[in-house]
């Protein structure tokens, strides 16, 4: 029977417990989910690696809202990615482009290099990219190892039929991983219709935290204004429904 790895995007060490737990197969621990995550911290990372036996995939990325960083910010994800393969991570997950969405290759060329044999993921940044052909071409030049992807879609079941193009572009060269809006609704379709053996998948749950609740009229935050006595973590029974179903 064929085998699907079962990848788990994660914000916090909890997430990842959570997910192992479910019978993740590795995971992809980020800061700041909100914003289609962030760079870990280093201690989430050493926390992690510590807690859990799942390989970890750590995100380099270091604000929200695009992928062309200034040079400062530049600098802060090199400084970053050296910090998180100098703690264990297993492998790096990045994307860099120019203003126009083309690809960065001076900046991904030099983050693959920095990798060295660790694994080398370029995220959904490609789905903002204007030829991902040509954009994934150049990343199978470069020497990145995967790209996550939703297929240029707004998920990866609507994005179905382009991330099955990607595939046969590749030719296995690269390898290609859905992501984006999974399901127990559409997983099977999705992995049909793609022939990707790898998923990535994040489902949460809400859970409450009392001890922020005894004046409601005060937040930490920016003008959403969430409740500062909830947050998110991994549903890691669905991820074991997830698991069960592959």
């Amino acid at each position: 029977m064929k085998r699907y790895t079962l990848e788990v995007c994660c914000g916090s060490v909890e997430d990842v417990l959570r997910a192992e737990k479910g019978g993740a197969d590795r995971v992809e621990l980020n800061s700041c989910l909100f914003h289609g995550g962030l760079t870990p911290s280093i201690g989430a990372l050493i926390a992690a690696k510590a807690l859990s036996k799942l390989p970890v995939m750590a995100m380099v990325r270091p604000r929200q809202g695009g992928f062309c960083y200034t040079d400062a910010e530049y600098r802060t994800a090199l400084a970053d990615a050296e910090a998180l393969l100098e703690r264990g991570a297993d492998g790096l997950v990045f994307g860099f482009l120019n203003a126009d969405g083309t690809l960065d290759e001076a900046r991904t060329k030099q983050l693959v290099r920095l990798a060295g044999d660790r694994t080398k993921v370029f995220h959904r940044a490609i789905d903002v990219a204007p030829d991902w052909r040509d954009t994934l071409a150049r990343l199978i030049d470069l020497g990145v190892d995967r790209v996550l992807t939703s297929g240029q879609a707004p998920d990866a079941f609507y994005g179905a039929d382009v991330i099955r193009e990607m595939v046969d572009f590749a030719q296995g060269r690269i390898e290609i991983q859905p992501g984006g809006g999974v399901s127990l609704r559409n997983l099977e379709r999705i992995l049909e219709a793609t022939g990707c053996d790898c998923i990535h998948v994040a489902k949460f749950r809400e859970l409450t935290d009392p001890s922020a609740a005894g004046n409601p009229d005060i937040f930490f935050g920016g003008a959403l204004y969430p409740p500062e006595d909830r947050y998110d973590v991994i549903d890691g029974d669905y991820i074991a429904r997830v698991r069960a179903r592959l």
